[in-house]
């Protein structure tokens, strides 16, 4: 396996994480819209509205990313931590990428004083659950989680 070294990322490196962003977005059946990605990035980094995680290997190569959200939990009162991109390049899958970023995710969420830590993930992406179960999440069997687009205007 190769040396993975996870770095914070800064609004400047917003457009090399971009393009991973969009292929990420692009995997949950979004059109591809490079700029557009590289625009939501650097801004969430400049406003420091999310932190981005970035997964180097080999002589720097960004080999992926994760993306966590800070928030609050009103019935902890207490901070916790979304988790809601995590995606690695397709040559670099099956090699601890995203076994290290979940746990760099993990340590970022510590580190912010959250008390737990959430994700998501499509009910197809089971290599996604496996490696998730096998790194000690577990599926939430109390609570069921609901979503409404919400039309302009």
């Amino acid at each position: 396996m190769p040396s993975i070294h996870i770095k914070r990322a800064s609004a400047a490196d917003a457009e090399r994480v971009g393009e991973l962003f969009d292929l990420y977005r692009q995997f949950y059946q979004q059109p591809a819209d490079r700029a557009g990605a590289i625009d939501y990035l650097r801004l969430r980094l400049q406003r420091g509205d999310s932190v981005v995680l970035m997964a180097m290997v080999g002589e720097g190569e960004l080999a992926g990313f994760c993306q966590l959200y800070p928030t609050f939990c009103s019935v902890d009162m207490a901070p916790i931590s979304i988790l809601y991109d995590l995606y690695v390049g397709s040559g670099h899958r099956r090699q601890g990428v995203a076994g290290a970023l979940l746990a760099a995710a993990e340590d970022q969420a510590r580190a912010q004083g959250a008390v737990r830590i959430e994700l998501a993930t499509a009910t197809d992406n089971t290599s996604a659950q496996r490696l998730y179960e096998a790194s000690g999440w577990e599926r939430d069997r109390q609570f069921l989680h609901f979503s409404k687009l919400l039309g302009a205007g």
